[in-house]
């Protein structure tokens, strides 16, 4: 029995003719019945908007292009008027939806992530002026979440390991098998923003790169990290010194927390 949802609208982004994203949005839209609003963003539009969002998060983190995706879906809801929207922001998260969990001791593991996951969806929506609301990550859901055993979030299903068993258990008879079940894809991936990778490479000489890594405080990853961090300089600035307190990041030497998995300027991250 479909589940209709007319008066729901839904928002999809994508950069051109990538990624897959498309394809799931309009199933759902057929499926629950709801409208929805559909953007292709050109390569020239994202790298417009590339120190738009830099200057927004204050970072030139390489995983930029997830911020893209989510500026462009915002700046979408904006344009149709929209007030708010509404995000899985933590459920990957909180479910073990991401292929590097399955192995991990979940038990030990996602108690730790849920005090210190971060999205940047509220920060982009707060500049633009639309509300971010994350059911995900309300403090009853999250202790609901976390009592739920992580055999009952990585799981066999059809001869195939899954993250998020229980989650696409939940709603797999109200969506079409092929949402319900899609392995996960990283937002950059889903709307074809990864494709930005190859396109800011390609603007960077092996020469260019080499001087960089010389030339500046930074222990860059790829030379579109160099590009972004290029922008971040005229757009924001100086990398903040450490604060009292706070130890060295060893990607970029702003301040971090002495347990700090991750640098949100630089995008520097521990092994885990």
């Amino acid at each position: 029995m479909a589940f209709l949802l007319p008066s729901v609208p839904a928002l999809s982004v994508r950069l051109e003719d990538y990624g897959d994203d498309f394809k799931y949005a309009r199933m759902l839209s057929q499926e629950l019945n709801f409208k929805l609003h559909l953007k292709q963003v050109s390569i020239e539009e994202a790298l417009e908007a590339v120190s738009i969002v830099i200057k927004i998060r204050c970072s030139f983190d390489p995983a930029l292009p997830n911020d893209l995706a989510l500026y462009f879906a915002l700046k979408l809801a904006k344009e149709n008027g929209f007030k708010s929207v509404m995000t899985g922001d933590g459920s990957d998260e909180l479910f073990a939806g991401y292929s590097y969990m399955f192995d991990l001791d979940l038990e030990d593991y996602l108690p730790k992530l849920a005090q210190r996951m971060r999205f940047s969806s509220s920060e982009i929506g707060s500049h633009l002026g639309i509300k971010v609301k994350q059911p995900f990550l309300d403090n009853e859901f999250i202790k609901f979440a976390l009592s739920i055993k992580p055999s009952l979030k990585v799981r066999q299903q059809d001869g195939k390991r899954y993250g998020k068993w229980i989650l696409r258990k939940a709603f797999e008879a109200l969506l079409p098998q092929e949402v319900a079940w899609q392995e996960k894809r990283p937002i950059e991936t889903g709307s074809g923003f990864s494709k930005l990778h190859e396109v800011i490479t390609s603007k960077i000489s092996d020469e260019e790169f080499r001087q960089a890594k010389s030339n500046y405080p930074v222990k860059f990853l790829s030379r579109d990290h160099l590009f972004y961090y290029q922008i971040y300089s005229k757009v924001v600035g100086k990398i903040p010194p450490p604060k009292p307190g706070e130890v060295k990041c060893p990607g970029c030497g702003t301040g971090i927390k002495a347990t700090a998995f991750h640098c949100r300027i630089c995008g520097w991250s521990r092994r885990l």
